[in-house]
């Protein structure tokens, strides 16, 4: 663990305490003022009574731990004494950054003095203004607030994925909990449901991140707070009670109804969560682990297709300050893994079944092994010739789960998802990509129906509500649309047969 030294204790470096002690390491204090040694220990943080302008006082300040110090913040009142510890800073410790504050007496000489041996000063005009303006803008006022959200949960904080999370939640929780860490505060990263998608399963286990998979019935009592990560309300997309209470939200997903929490960052001008979690480390001063950052990147890199899609300059920021982090080799691993036999062939179902009018095709894949095989098999689907929007559906556990996806078409997918099924289930998304999952026993006893039958009444729900919504958009011709069919983009509509189990 490294060591912040701070040397003299004036107003200016008393005023820094409650900031610098937010930050990972150990911070210490070197004062002749006995007063504010015993303030400061009073307080928890660890001073020593004596000259912070004396090489051997100052070097013994650390020398019992044998710690690196990493940086030294010269901030007494005293022109000549700062002048002093500045240069016992810059002798004991040649390797650290020094942080000098120059008293409004210093006269030039002694100002430049310090200015020569120390990285950076401080001078008491610019500290004030800076002092003044800064809790007032929009990102000093929110790391504030999540870092006191994040010292006041009692007990673990549940770090909380949306249900059977990608990379981009999976990524996001895992630094979150980093982040906790570093407040005093433990956290675990948890989901509800199963990582199957071959990409997902690499990222977990190559990075070796220690998530927390629970069951609906498991008991949540043992949690002092909750999180939400990539979603923004418990018992949508998750297994929590729809009542828990919420501590924290960070997402990147626009809200369809108000979120409700302690601390709520939800901003959807941003390609992914990820991208606000690096924001919070870089401005923290938390550097990230290895895994962390490889995990963020591909994060990114994952909710913004390589960069191609809903993407920002925060998004490019955010991928620019990981990489001098990240294991490629790992990453490279992450990115081309094997292919399972059930993501196969629930692509193949899908080719097999499709239904294509105009530009759009739908298909159903009857039962299904794996969900994560929809996201791909709606992702494959839209480089056939000719097709530009794609819904893939299927069923397991009693429930429809749908994936859309669309490109180069003046259509907001997951508007679109939202108005066809939100009446008979839970749907949404982002303008190119979306998801819906609608309760099987809403269209009745269907389940007692064989397979084929099955397949049958859920295509005729699905589609019928898929396309009459695309038909009521204004700013789509559905009559030159769909009224000559398939036949002049050479497109046969798929009547095969499922293969489903």
């Amino acid at each position: 663990m490294t060591t912040r030294l701070v040397l003299g204790c004036g107003s200016f470096g008393y005023s820094l305490y409650e900031d610098l002690g937010g930050y990972p390491g150990e911070l210490l204090v070197v004062t002749d003022d006995e007063s504010r040694v015993e303030a400061l220990r009073e307080e928890s943080i660890p001073a020593t009574l004596g000259d912070c302008a004396d090489p051997e006082t100052v070097a013994a300040a650390v020398a019992e731990d044998d710690r690196p110090v990493e940086s030294v913040i010269v901030a007494g009142t005293d022109a000549a004494v700062n002048r002093r510890a500045t240069t016992a800073a810059r002798e004991v410790y040649p390797d650290a950054m020094v942080l000098a504050y120059v008293p409004i007496e210093a006269d030039e000489e002694m100002s430049d003095a310090i200015e020569r041996l120390a990285d950076r000063v401080v001078r008491p005009e610019a500290a004030v203004t800076e002092r003044i303006i800064e809790p007032t803008r929009q990102d000093g006022l929110r790391i504030r607030q999540l870092r006191r959200v994040l010292r006041e949960v009692e007990g673990t904080l549940a770090v909380v994925m949306h249900d059977n999370p990608d990379p981009d939640a999976i990524a996001s929780a895992v630094a979150l909990s980093a982040i906790a860490e570093t407040a005093g505060c433990d956290a675990e990263a948890i989901y509800y449901g199963d990582i199957t998608h071959q990409e997902n399963l690499a990222l977990v286990n190559l990075l070796e991140f220690d998530l927390v998979n629970l069951d609906p019935d498991d008991d949540l009592s043992g949690y002092g707070g909750f999180a939400l990560v990539d979603h923004s309300r418990p018992g949508v997309n998750d297994q929590l009670p729809p009542d828990t209470n919420v501590d924290i939200v960070i997402d990147h997903h626009p809200p369809r109804e108000p979120v409700e929490a302690r601390f709520v960052d939800l901003r959807s001008d941003v390609g992914a969560t990820s991208t606000l979690l690096v924001d919070y480390l870089r401005r923290l001063g938390v550097r990230p682990s290895t895994a962390v950052a490889t995990g963020l990147l591909y994060g990114i890199r994952v909710d913004t297709k390589n960069f191609s899609r809903e993407v920002v300059a925060d998004d490019f920021e955010a991928a620019a300050y990981l990489l001098p982090y990240v294991d490629d080799a790992t990453l490279e691993r992450v990115e081309s893994p094997s292919v399972s036999v059930d993501i196969i062939e629930t692509i193949g179902r899908a080719i097999r079944n499709r239904r294509v009018e105009g530009p759009v095709l739908t298909s159903c894949v009857g039962r299904l092994r794996s969900r994560d095989a929809l996201a791909q098999a709606a992702d494959r689907l839209l480089d056939m010739e000719g097709i530009s929007t794609t819904l893939v559906y299927g069923i397991q556990e009693g429930t429809i789960y749908a994936s859309a996806r669309t490109r180069g078409a003046d259509l907001d997918v997951g508007e679109t998802l939202r108005e066809a099924f939100s009446q008979i289930g839970e749907a949404g998304g982002h303008a190119d990509m979306a998801g819906a999952q609608i309760p099987l026993g809403l269209l009745g006893s269907v389940e007692e129906d064989s397979d084929e039958e099955l397949r049958e009444i859920i295509e005729d729900v699905i589609n019928d509500r898929f396309f009459e919504t695309l038909r009521a958009r204004p700013h789509w011709s559905a009559t030159e649309l769909f009224d000559d069919g398939v036949e002049g983009l050479g497109l046969p509509v798929g009547t095969g047969t499922s293969d489903d189990e």
